[in-house]
């Protein structure tokens, strides 16, 4: 009897330090948190959405929005859950969501900012804003695609996770002698006029177009061997 006391015991104790882990958030403030990405090996992450991230954001932060856990949820499956994530909002209300989602879905480092971003400028850090590019047109767009010769356009941001995925699918493709093509890159963030006038869902957006004609497109991360097939 005793010792059935003594598992019992044993058991609720790993049982309320596991909910505890689950629960209790990890919060600190701008100085910390800014040393802390600095000295690197981390995942950055802007949880608002695309408008506010292109408004203003932390350097070499990734964006996925709260507030859409559709997008959320595609979007952060490929970012790496060994490997602490350092998120942030407005003040700090989504990002406290956002981090309890992600402990519960298996991501075992993740640690917000108090205050968000706002306290963040308070604290004057540092912040990157919307570049001031200007909107491609259609006939810009179409102009860039040779009437001549296979082209992938590569619709993505640098802050997108699965368009970061992407990256070295892209460059070992093109780099590669399993297909010859053109490669036009778009930054999807920037060029939102052109994403609506294509009807593209969510970034990472892959189109290929052959003697001038769309003839393949697709949304989401691609493996290197479909896009062979669908070059040649």
């Amino acid at each position: 009897m005793r010792n059935v006391f003594s598992l019992l015991l044993f058991l609720s104790l790993i049982s309320c330090k596991g909910q505890n882990s689950a629960t209790t958030a990890s919060k600190i403030g701008p100085d910390e948190f800014q040393k802390a990405i600095e000295a690197g090996n981390v995942q950055i992450l802007d949880v608002r959405t695309a408008g506010e991230y292109q408004n203003g954001h932390i350097k070499d932060a990734l964006q996925a929005d709260m507030r859409n856990m559709d997008e959320f949820a595609n979007r952060v499956q490929h970012m790496d859950k060994t490997k602490p994530v350092y998120m942030y909002c407005l003040v700090g209300n989504r990002s406290a969501y956002a981090a309890n989602w992600m402990r519960e879905n298996g991501f075992s480092a993740v640690v917000e900012l108090q205050g968000g971003i706002n306290a963040w400028k308070m604290y004057n850090k540092p912040v990157e804003g919307a570049t001031g590019e200007p909107q491609i047109t259609m006939e810009q767009y179409l102009s860039s695609i040779p009437t001549d010769k296979t082209t992938l356009v590569d619709f993505g941001a640098k802050w997108c996770p699965p368009c970061v995925k992407m990256e070295p699918v892209i460059n070992e493709l093109k780099t590669g002698k399993e297909v010859d093509f053109n490669l036009v890159k778009i930054d999807g963030g920037v060029q939102t006029n052109l994403m609506a006038e294509l009807k593209l869902e969510p970034i990472p957006v892959f189109i290929i177009y052959k003697r001038g004609k769309e003839v393949w497109r697709k949304q989401g991360v691609v493996t290197k061997d479909e896009l062979i097939a669908q070059l040649k």
